[in-house]
């Protein structure tokens, strides 16, 4: 089985990170393709990001497609491009908001978006409202950091996240954090503990649910 991960950005650290994670989680007899979209944003923050990287993300797909891809996920928190990408084949296509959204509501867990910037919140609400899960999201919150801040050494990022999600869980009740950027995929594991709650990361739950459904379309 072969499975393609885009990242619909140009930034190949985050790249880097989406790749790790996805092989912590799959089987060792699948083989990962992790790769960046060379022609897009360096970050994608706000809408008109994510419609200026599709065209390129696009290509990279439709490459993958060509190679034989059982599966396809989109490592980018907006979903960027899915329906498009969905388009292109009949093969499973999976974002990573998306995944983190059914993955939360699977658990029974009511659950706080923590994303980056504000200008990201309104397409992260569209797509819960057109997921069908707005009724397990208690709020979208943004921590105030830019994307390309989760790549920077040394900066206050993962402190900045922290706060939000204590904010969250002292005003929002909620049961889960579902953590809102695919550079975030390295801190989840830190910040359930820091936490004491489930602290969701999209590239996991997209890495675990395009398996099984690339398995389940093989059968």
């Amino acid at each position: 089985m072969k499975l393609l991960f885009v990242n619909p950005n140009s930034t190949d650290s985050m790249t880097d990170k989406v790749r790790e994670t996805a092989i912590a989680i799959l089987p060792p007899d699948v083989e990962v393709i992790v790769r960046s979209n060379t022609n897009g944003p360096a970050s994608i923050q706000g809408a008109a990001d994510g419609k200026l990287a599709v065209p390129g993300m696009l290509e990279v797909i439709q490459q993958g497609i060509d190679e034989g891809v059982n599966g396809i996920v989109i490592a980018c928190f907006d979903d960027t491009g899915i329906e498009q990408a969905r388009a292109l084949s009949d093969i499973p296509v999976l974002g990573i908001g998306q995944a983190a959204y059914h993955a939360s509501m699977l658990a029974g867990l009511k659950f706080s978006v923590v994303t980056t910037l504000s200008i990201s919140v309104p397409v992260l609400e569209e797509n819960i409202q057109n997921f069908g899960v707005y009724p397990f999201c208690l709020n979208v919150r943004a921590s105030a950091v830019p994307v390309l801040d989760l790549e920077e050494p040394g900066s206050d990022a993962e402190e900045r996240i922290s706060t939000e999600i204590a904010s969250a869980i002292s005003e929002d009740h909620c049961e889960a954090i579902v953590l809102g950027c695919a550079g975030m995929t390295d801190l989840a594991a830190r910040l359930s503990a820091k936490h004491n709650i489930p602290v969701i990361d999209g590239v996991a739950c997209a890495a675990g649910l395009i398996h099984g459904l690339a398995l389940i379309r093989s059968v």
